[in-house]
């Protein structure tokens, strides 16, 4: 070989070194990957495990609230609506304007006072022409009752004849009649004239005002124009409650039987009744029969249309009815912790304990003395592992 001969020996690859371009993978670099895996597992492992045991506890609750004793005497229970017995839609009895309206609602009236009046020219000249012809008909009736005594005395002296008797008497007769016809045309002039004045029937409270002064009203709203009811009235001395009780529970119901009666707008008012009437038919669409139970006390805050609930009570007397209302809950929210007795108020999503002084049982519900509000709401039947500041959850 010549020394200018290219020794190619040295262009050998050494596949046990590698090369400048192709360095070695290091021999540490998994096990870093393996270590890693391990630990992303492990931390997803420590969130699951505290999401499990962490998780909001799923509770119910109910509300507290006022109730009277009474209502652990409770038969039943039904709903209705006050409603006035003795009401009256006031309409006049002529057709015509009306000129005058001298009351609003909840104005009170007295019976025969004049609530309305409508345009009567028409009537009052009507009744000033009856009584002048009447006026003018008596003048004419003494004129004839003095021509018929000169006649009774002549003829007895046989002066005139019995023809010319007869006919002073005949027109003494027809005076007479037209007297009474006119009488009786006065009459009917004045009930024509009354009945443009729109009186109260009975002594009572105005509900609603149905018409305006101008508009024209008729007995029976002849035209489109024209209104029937001037005004509504109720006597509210008659009010009562008509309520609607299952054929299936009516014959738990007597009449005298003594109610406690509640409105829907004054929750925290309780009002003692007693079933008045019971009506003899029922509601085949409902099942039901109409009970009306009258209050045994009442106040100004009662008004016809509110509605209510009723609740008949035990065979008593009605006197001894407890109808003041007390605070409770249901007894199942009440829990003994460090000798205490306490419930778990919820607010937001925490629930927080509450010692409470507990009275008497009434039931399902039990009085609460002290520690509690009206509206607040308990966790029903808390269980051992509920804490106070534990988050939890309302059951769907």
């Amino acid at each position: 070989m010549s020394d200018n001969q290219l020794d190619l020996s040295k262009l050998t690859i050494n596949r046990q070194h590698g090369s400048p371009e192709h360095p070695p993978t290091k021999p540490h670099l998994s096990y870093l990957l393996y270590i890693a895996g391990a630990i992303f597992i492990g931390v997803g492992l420590y969130f699951t495990i505290a999401n499990l045991v962490t998780s909001d506890e799923i509770i119910e609750v109910s509300s507290v609230s006022l109730i009277s004793p009474a209502q652990a005497d409770a038969l039943l229970t039904a709903s209705g609506y006050v409603v006035a017995q003795r009401k009256a839609s006031v309409a006049s009895k002529a057709t015509g304007r009306l000129v005058y309206l001298g009351f609003k609602e909840g104005d009170r009236v007295k019976k025969g006072q004049i609530i309305a009046r409508i345009e009567s020219a028409d009537m009052e000249a009507t009744l000033a022409q009856t009584k002048a012809d009447l006026l003018a008909t008596k003048a004419e009736k003494f004129d004839t009752e003095q021509t018929l005594e000169r006649a009774k005395k002549m003829i007895e002296r046989q002066l005139i004849s019995q023809a010319e008797f007869d006919a002073a008497k005949a027109r003494y007769d027809r005076v007479a009649a037209t007297i009474a016809s006119r009488e009786a045309s006065v009459r009917a002039a004045e009930v024509q004239l009354e009945n443009t004045f729109i009186r109260a029937p009975f002594d009572g409270t105005i509900l609603t005002k149905n018409a305006d002064i101008g508009e024209v009203v008729a007995p029976f709203a002849a035209g489109a124009s024209s209104r029937v009811a001037v005004v509504t009235m109720a006597d509210m001395t008659s009010l009562e409650v008509e309520a609607d009780v299952s054929e299936s529970n009516i014959e738990r119901i007597s009449v005298d039987l003594p109610c406690e009666i509640s409105l829907d707008a004054y929750p925290d008012k309780r009002y003692r009744g007693v079933v008045d009437k019971i009506v003899p038919t029922a509601d085949r669409a409902k099942a039901t029969v109409m009970t009306k139970i009258r209050f045994l006390e009442i106040d100004k805050r009662v008004l016809p249309e509110m509605s209510a609930k009723v609740r008949f009570l035990a065979k008593k007397s009605s006197d001894s009815i407890d109808i003041q209302p007390i605070l409770a809950v249901d007894s199942s929210t009440i829990t003994k912790r460090k000798n205490e007795q306490v419930v778990f108020v919820l607010k937001d999503r925490i629930v927080i304990e509450t010692s409470v002084i507990i009275g008497r049982s009434l039931g399902r519900m039990v009085e609460i003395k002290s520690g509690l509000s009206t509206g607040d709401r308990v966790v029903l039947s808390p269980s051992h592992t509920l804490q106070s500041g534990s988050s939890v959850k309302l059951k769907q």
